[in-house]
Protein backbone atom coordinates (compact mmCIF):
# COMPACT_ATOMS: atom_id res chain seq x y z
CA UNK A 1 0.00 0.00 0.00
CA UNK A 2 2.94 2.38 0.60
CA UNK A 3 3.95 2.23 -3.07
CA UNK A 4 0.36 3.03 -4.06
CA UNK A 5 0.26 6.01 -1.70
CA UNK A 6 3.59 7.30 -2.98
CA UNK A 7 2.63 7.10 -6.65
CA UNK A 8 -0.69 8.80 -5.90
CA UNK A 9 1.15 11.72 -4.31
CA UNK A 10 3.71 11.82 -7.14
CA UNK A 11 1.07 11.91 -9.90
CA UNK A 12 -0.72 14.79 -8.16
CA UNK A 13 2.19 17.00 -7.06
CA UNK A 14 4.43 16.35 -10.06
CA UNK A 15 2.12 17.17 -12.99
CA UNK A 16 0.59 20.14 -11.18
CA UNK A 17 4.04 21.62 -10.61
CA UNK A 18 5.11 20.83 -14.18
CA UNK A 19 1.99 22.63 -15.44
CA UNK A 20 2.84 25.60 -13.22
CA UNK A 21 6.26 25.74 -14.90
CA UNK A 22 4.69 25.38 -18.36
CA UNK A 23 2.65 28.51 -17.64
CA UNK A 24 5.87 30.45 -17.20
CA UNK A 25 7.88 28.82 -19.97
CA UNK A 26 5.31 28.44 -22.73
CA UNK A 27 2.26 30.44 -21.70
CA UNK A 28 0.24 27.22 -21.48
CA UNK A 29 -2.76 26.76 -19.17
CA UNK A 30 -3.49 30.48 -18.97
CA UNK A 31 0.10 31.43 -18.16
CA UNK A 32 1.96 34.54 -19.27
CA UNK A 33 5.00 32.91 -20.87
CA UNK A 34 8.53 34.15 -20.42
CA UNK A 35 7.82 37.73 -21.44
CA UNK A 36 4.90 38.29 -19.09
CA UNK A 37 6.41 36.33 -16.22
CA UNK A 38 9.74 38.09 -16.76
CA UNK A 39 8.05 41.47 -16.39
CA UNK A 40 6.42 40.34 -13.15
CA UNK A 41 9.77 39.09 -11.84
CA UNK A 42 11.37 42.44 -12.68
CA UNK A 43 8.74 44.15 -10.50
CA UNK A 44 9.61 41.75 -7.68
CA UNK A 45 13.29 42.72 -7.97
CA UNK A 46 14.54 39.66 -9.83
CA UNK A 47 16.68 41.01 -12.67
CA UNK A 48 16.98 40.17 -15.45
CA UNK A 49 13.37 39.11 -15.15
CA UNK A 50 13.24 36.93 -18.24
CA UNK A 51 16.28 34.94 -17.07
CA UNK A 52 14.73 34.38 -13.64
CA UNK A 53 11.42 33.45 -15.26
CA UNK A 54 13.18 30.87 -17.42
CA UNK A 55 15.08 29.44 -14.44
CA UNK A 56 11.95 29.22 -12.30
CA UNK A 57 9.81 27.84 -15.12
CA UNK A 58 12.42 25.21 -15.98
CA UNK A 59 12.83 24.26 -12.30
CA UNK A 60 9.08 23.85 -11.87
CA UNK A 61 8.60 22.03 -15.16
CA UNK A 62 11.58 19.67 -14.88
CA UNK A 63 11.17 19.24 -11.12
CA UNK A 64 7.51 18.38 -11.52
CA UNK A 65 8.23 15.86 -14.27
CA UNK A 66 11.00 14.21 -12.23
CA UNK A 67 8.70 13.95 -9.21
CA UNK A 68 5.85 12.55 -11.32
CA UNK A 69 8.07 9.93 -12.93
CA UNK A 70 9.93 9.03 -9.75
CA UNK A 71 13.20 9.69 -11.55
CA UNK A 72 16.51 10.77 -10.01
CA UNK A 73 15.28 10.60 -6.45
CA UNK A 74 15.17 13.91 -4.61
CA UNK A 75 16.48 16.13 -7.45
CA UNK A 76 13.00 17.07 -8.69
CA UNK A 77 11.88 17.75 -5.14
CA UNK A 78 14.91 19.98 -4.53
CA UNK A 79 14.13 22.03 -7.65
CA UNK A 80 10.54 22.53 -6.52
CA UNK A 81 11.64 23.26 -2.95
CA UNK A 82 13.98 26.05 -4.09
CA UNK A 83 11.22 27.71 -6.11
CA UNK A 84 8.64 27.40 -3.33
CA UNK A 85 10.99 29.07 -0.84
CA UNK A 86 11.49 32.02 -3.18
CA UNK A 87 7.77 32.30 -3.98
CA UNK A 88 6.78 32.09 -0.32
CA UNK A 89 9.10 34.86 0.80
CA UNK A 90 9.04 37.18 -2.22
CA UNK A 91 5.32 37.08 -3.03
CA UNK A 92 3.12 35.34 -0.49
CA UNK A 93 4.55 35.84 3.03
CA UNK A 94 3.18 39.35 3.47
CA UNK A 95 -0.33 38.07 2.69
CA UNK A 96 -0.55 35.65 5.60
CA UNK A 97 -1.31 31.96 5.57
CA UNK A 98 -4.31 31.22 3.41
CA UNK A 99 -4.42 31.00 -0.39
CA UNK A 100 -7.67 32.97 -0.45
CA UNK A 101 -5.62 36.06 0.44
CA UNK A 102 -2.61 35.00 -1.74
CA UNK A 103 -0.83 33.71 1.35
CA UNK A 104 1.77 30.96 1.71
CA UNK A 105 -0.65 28.05 2.06
CA UNK A 106 -0.05 26.56 -1.39
CA UNK A 107 3.72 27.03 -1.09
CA UNK A 108 3.63 25.11 2.19
CA UNK A 109 1.54 22.31 0.68
CA UNK A 110 3.94 21.86 -2.26
CA UNK A 111 6.98 22.13 0.02
CA UNK A 112 5.65 19.51 2.42
CA UNK A 113 4.53 17.24 -0.42
CA UNK A 114 7.77 17.17 -2.39
CA UNK A 115 9.94 17.03 0.72
CA UNK A 116 7.91 14.08 2.04
CA UNK A 117 8.25 12.33 -1.31
CA UNK A 118 12.01 12.91 -1.33
CA UNK A 119 12.35 11.55 2.20
CA UNK A 120 10.20 8.47 1.57
CA UNK A 121 11.73 7.70 -1.81
CA UNK A 122 10.09 7.27 -5.21
CA UNK A 123 8.39 3.97 -4.36
CA UNK A 124 8.21 0.73 -6.27
CA UNK A 125 6.20 2.22 -9.12
CA UNK A 126 8.89 4.63 -10.29
CA UNK A 127 11.51 4.94 -13.00
CA UNK A 128 14.21 4.84 -10.31
CA UNK A 129 12.92 1.41 -9.24
CA UNK A 130 12.55 0.23 -12.84
CA UNK A 131 16.11 1.34 -13.67
CA UNK A 132 17.47 -0.14 -10.44
CA UNK A 133 18.86 3.15 -9.16
CA UNK A 134 16.53 3.79 -6.21
CA UNK A 135 19.14 2.45 -3.77
CA UNK A 136 21.57 5.20 -4.82
CA UNK A 137 19.52 7.70 -2.84
CA UNK A 138 20.81 7.11 0.66
CA UNK A 139 19.44 9.25 3.51
CA UNK A 140 22.67 11.27 3.54
CA UNK A 141 22.58 11.93 -0.22
CA UNK A 142 18.87 12.74 -0.13
CA UNK A 143 19.40 15.19 2.73
CA UNK A 144 22.31 16.79 0.87
CA UNK A 145 20.28 17.25 -2.31
CA UNK A 146 17.39 18.79 -0.36
CA UNK A 147 19.85 21.10 1.44
CA UNK A 148 21.14 22.24 -1.96
CA UNK A 149 17.54 23.02 -2.93
CA UNK A 150 17.08 25.12 0.21
CA UNK A 151 20.40 26.87 -0.45
CA UNK A 152 19.31 27.61 -4.03
CA UNK A 153 16.17 29.29 -2.75
CA UNK A 154 18.08 31.33 -0.18
CA UNK A 155 20.70 32.44 -2.72
CA UNK A 156 17.96 33.48 -5.16
CA UNK A 157 16.36 35.60 -2.45
CA UNK A 158 19.75 37.08 -1.58
CA UNK A 159 20.42 38.32 -5.13
CA UNK A 160 17.00 39.89 -5.38
CA UNK A 161 16.97 43.66 -5.54
CA UNK A 162 14.36 45.55 -3.63
CA UNK A 163 11.47 46.35 -5.97
CA UNK A 164 12.13 49.71 -7.59
CA UNK A 165 15.86 49.64 -6.77
CA UNK A 166 17.89 50.92 -9.70
CA UNK A 167 20.49 48.70 -11.35
CA UNK A 168 24.00 49.85 -12.25
CA UNK A 169 23.04 49.81 -15.93
CA UNK A 170 19.94 51.97 -15.50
Amino acid sequence: MIDTGVILARVVFGPLMAAHGAQKLFGWFGGYGLAGTGGFFEKLGFRPGRLFAAAVGLSEFAGGLLVALGLFGPIGSALVLAVMIVAAFSVHWRNGLFATSNGIELNLVYTAGVTSLALTGPGGYSLDALLGIASVWTPALTSSVLAIGVLGGVVSLAVRRKPGQATAAS
